[in-house]
């Protein structure tokens, strides 16, 4: 049975999955994700989420949800890692990256912190800085998962 241009073929596409490049692809994206996300959230805009009062949770309560952060970023890393690999193209990889980065960050990154802002009184400069800092970190994670796959 014939393929779509484009597409692997079904048995390529488990082995492709099952690869040692893809579980390396994901553990680097998990440390990436999980780095940024305690760089961006945790020291740069921290402080300026702790102004905010109650719209966040304490430290404390914080750290009884950390096992869901853990499993959010893990499925952060393998959706990255996914994707990128059914649509990659035999092109530069840092170029190929940043492309993959700015798509991810205009798919998710972007929309969900405007529909933070839209139903939570953010503050419209916090906000523009989360887009920045996070779209930079997908930019960066783009161009890494690139970098291993090429």
């Amino acid at each position: 049975m014939a393929t779509p241009e484009g597409f692997l073929p079904i048995n390529n596409y488990v082995e492709e999955i099952m690869s040692k490049k893809f579980w390396i692809s994901v553990v680097a994206m998990f440390v990436m994700s999980m780095g940024i996300g305690f760089l961006v959230h945790g020291m740069i805009l921290g402080p300026e989420y702790v102004k905010l009062g109650g719209m966040f949770r304490s430290e404390a309560d914080g750290a009884k949800y950390f096992p869901v952060m853990l499993l959010a970023h893990v499925f952060i890393a393998v959706g990255f890692t996914w994707v990128y690999l059914r649509g990659r193209e035999d092109k530069p990889f840092v170029a190929q990256g940043l492309r993959y980065g700015a798509a991810v960050a205009v798919l998710s990154t972007i929309p969900v912190y405007l529909i933070y802002l839209a139903v939570q009184p953010m503050p419209e400069a916090l906000v523009i800085k989360q887009i920045a800092f996070d779209t930079v970190g997908m930019l960066a994670m783009g161009v890494v998962v690139a970098w291993i796959n090429k």
